[in-house]
């Protein structure tokens, strides 16, 4: 478990399945991300997530804002990518929060500690971190990280039709040793 100033990163619950869907089914939240998920798929992405926790250690953690604001407000962490992802073998930074906690930092805050973890426990060399081009909210989260964007390393993803809109995507690198921490 992850604790910031507002928010737990935390394991996944079977109570945290249906709230995820809820998220997952969102049209403009899943927009830039391909599109809404079935409850299926939703909990298949879940189920992947435990997995890598449980290989790793680490995932996209469970994200709930504390003091009663809300026992899932969507997902934040790291995983190893995948080896057909071109710049793999890395560590990728993501974020999914739901769309009614929009504009409150949550996703910055919860990253930072995600990255802390990543560059401390987990002794991350770098960190990327990749969205469409377009994609103006989640390019905004990683300059706030310090991330820098690597113009020469973007990329079509390869999950992604080739007819698609979404198929091309920036990457964004962030070194141990740029790393800030926040201080108390």
């Amino acid at each position: 478990m992850i604790d910031t100033l507002r928010l737990r990163l935390r394991p996944w619950w079977d109570d945290d399945f249906a709230h995820m869907a809820d998220i997952h089914a969102d049209p403009e939240m899943m927009e830039l991300l391909g599109g809404p998920m079935d409850r299926a798929a939703s909990d298949a992405w879940i189920a992947r997530q435990m997995v890598h926790y449980g290989r790793e250690g680490y995932c996209f953690y469970a994200v709930e804002a504390c003091g009663g604001v809300a026992p899932l407000i969507g997902a934040v962490g790291l995983i190893k990518l995948r080896p057909e992802m071109p710049m793999a073998p890395a560590i990728e930074i993501g974020w999914r929060i739901g769309r009614k906690f929009w504009g409150r930092g949550y996703a910055t805050e919860a990253a930072h500690a995600a990255l802390t973890e990543g560059f401390g426990p987990i002794g991350a060399r770098e960190i990327v971190a990749f969205t469409v081009p377009h994609n103006a909210r989640s390019r905004g989260v990683m300059e706030k990280l310090g991330m820098t964007r690597d113009e020469s390393a973007d990329f079509d993803h390869p999950r992604v039709p080739e007819t698609s809109p979404l198929r091309r995507h920036v990457l964004y690198r962030l070194r141990a040793e740029n790393f800030v921490t926040l201080g108390c």
